[in-house]
């Protein structure tokens, strides 16, 4: 195996410690002669892993100490954030922050890309929102997300701003696995066809304003489904306060 991808596997060890245990946030972590013997490496394939999750705000060094796992306030990695915060009892907020930032950018990008959209991004976006229908009628989950997805990737191209899909291809990676649990259930799929109907008119038209409002549907329409199919919460709970709600 290449030291680099023994250094990548480590990591990936290391951090299932650090969601699952016994590595938890605020734990010292063992010496690194004993992390090297834990994963049966070597001291600098060890050292080099922790230098890794030191770089994505997971590890912190204290001088003269063992290293510690920081909190998950200070975590910069996308996905590993995401794996701690869902597994955690009481911070199921996590997929509901990730639909808050959703709704920041991708209510944005609709507003744009009814300005700057031409007929090719709305013929693709059609034949996506095809695909929605095609995939709902025959039970195709996978075909089902992946042309979500597509649809809300011709949106953000669509909107003539570079740095928009930039900023969400990180997020798209994690949404992946969120937007299949969402989907999975039948009535979510009606609902998101449906609103995928009404971003997809408003975009025809042209109209800014209506574009932005059908898009603000639309992620009102995946925290209820979020809220209700997955987080099993009772109708009308309360939005969430996290800092990245709206």
């Amino acid at each position: 195996m290449a030291r680099q991808s023994l250094v990548e596997a480590t990591v990936e060890r290391m951090s299932d410690d650090v969601v699952d245990g016994p590595f938890l946030p605020g734990s010292e972590l063992p010496p690194e002669a004993d992390l090297a013997e834990r994963y049966g490496v070597s001291r600098l394939t060890a050292r080099e892993a922790l230098k890794v999750l030191q770089a994505q705000g997971v590890v912190r060094g204290v001088r003269g100490r063992r290293s510690q796992v920081a909190p998950t306030s200070e975590w910069t990695g996308l996905e590993l954030l995401l794996r701690s915060t869902s597994r955690r009892p009481g911070e199921e907020s996590a997929s509901l922050q990730l639909v808050a930032v959703r709704r920041m950018i991708e209510t944005g990008a609709a507003e744009l890309a009814a300005e700057h959209a031409v007929e090719a991004d709305l013929t693709e976006m059609a034949a996506h929102l095809a695909d929605m229908r095609r995939a709902h009628a025959s039970n195709d989950l996978g075909l089902f997300v992946r042309a979500d997805i597509a649809f809300h990737d011709v949106v953000l191209r669509a909107s003539g701003n570079v740095f928009l899909r930039v900023v969400m291809e990180p997020l798209g990676r994690l949404l992946h696995e969120a937007r299949t649990e969402t989907s999975s259930h039948e009535p979510v799929q009606r609902n998101a066809i449906g609103e995928h109907e009404g971003v997809l008119a408003a975009l025809r038209t042209g109209d800014p304003a209506a574009s932005r409002r059908a898009m603000e549907s639309h992620m009102d329409q995946t925290e209820r489904d979020l809220r209700r199919h997955v987080l099993r919460q009772p109708a009308g709970a309360p939005a969430s306060e996290a800092p990245m709600a709206r």
